[in-house]
């Protein structure tokens, strides 16, 4: 008896063994307020599966450190991998090293730059061509159509801020929203300080736009910081973000933020987990890019979101 119960436990933990998936996950950054709802959505969903460990690192917004933990993750034989990449330039030298390995990999949230993805390769993400549009076409409506703006853009070596920023020119290129012009276009690299240095700056230089429309609702929260200094804020200028952060619906409670787009956070950290695994077990993926869509986000319908990122 005692050695058929021993050898149920060794069965067992054999089974166990051969169902474990190890995963390496690499992010941008940490410091970084919708990243981490990102890497808590798919920490959080890990623990309810069986057997799923992931190893998460932070690339630091380093690409040559993110590239070195790639290598570690090789290294280490993980079952799968999945990158927030820091620079989106960079995903065809860590699809190269993953592929040559033959080892999964999924990119989430910022699309990669790759021409064609290979298998055993995904994206889980957004479409980016619907984030800026969907602001900025609320701001229009806001503006009646008319009136100047400035534009905050994210990192430039980053798709999603490349693809928003273009995404205002492709909509005010258009009717009903002609008659609205760009007085500065600068970037703030997805930081809140940055943005309020760029805002004040422009502020002191004399400019007084209708609106602020930014790549993300931490360069939106700078910006109003500054418009409120100036005495700007409160609905005086319309003002715009992407990712429908705490701290960006909490601005719009406020009446500062009127416009931001919801960015499924959680949701694009649980299909990375999910088709990482589908991958890792040898599972063909129906399509390579996963897409999880934009909403748009307003003091209309704010109360649907309040807890969702």
């Amino acid at each position: 008896m005692k050695r058929t119960l021993l050898a149920l436990a060794a069965f067992a933990l054999l089974c166990g063994t051969a169902y474990a998936e190890n995963i390496g996950v690499s992010m941008a950054k940490f410091d970084d307020n919708f990243l981490t709802v990102l890497r808590n959505g798919m920490t959080d969903y890990a623990k309810t599966l069986s057997g799923v460990n992931l190893q998460v690192e932070d690339g630091q917004n380093d690409v040559g450190k993110q590239l070195s933990q790639i290598q570690n993750f090789i290294a280490q034989k993980v079952d799968a991998i999945i990158v927030n990449p820091v620079d989106t330039d960079a995903t065809p030298k860590m699809t190269k090293l993953a592929t040559d390995a033959g080892i999964p990999l999924v990119f989430v949230n910022r699309m990669p730059s790759d021409s064609k993805l290979p298998d055993k390769v995904a994206f889980v993400g957004s479409d980016e061509s619907q984030s800026g549009t969907l602001e900025m076409k609320e701001v229009c409506k806001l503006l009646g159509g008319k009136g100047d703006i400035v534009v905050i853009m994210g990192e430039l070596s980053n798709q999603a801020a490349r693809q928003r920023s273009q995404d205002v020119d492709d909509v005010i290129a258009k009717e009903p929203c002609t008659g609205i012009k760009i007085l500065q276009k600068q970037t703030a690299n997805w930081d809140r300080t940055q943005a309020i240095d760029l805002m004040t700056n422009w502020i002191t230089s004399g400019l007084k736009p209708a609106a602020v429309v930014s790549n993300n609702d931490e360069m939106a929260i700078g910006a109003i910081q500054a418009l409120k200094q100036a005495g700007l804020a409160g609905g005086k200028t319309v003002v715009g973000g992407v990712d429908a952060t705490q701290d960006g619906l909490g601005a719009m409670k406020d009446g500062d933020l009127q416009v931001t787009v919801f960015q499924n956070a959680a949701g694009q950290g649980r299909g990375a987990v999910d088709t990482a695994l589908k991958l890792a077990k040898g599972d063909k993926v129906a399509d390579p890019m996963v897409w999880v869509p934009f909403e748009l986000v307003t003091p209309a319908n704010i109360d649907n979101y309040l807890k969702k990122n």
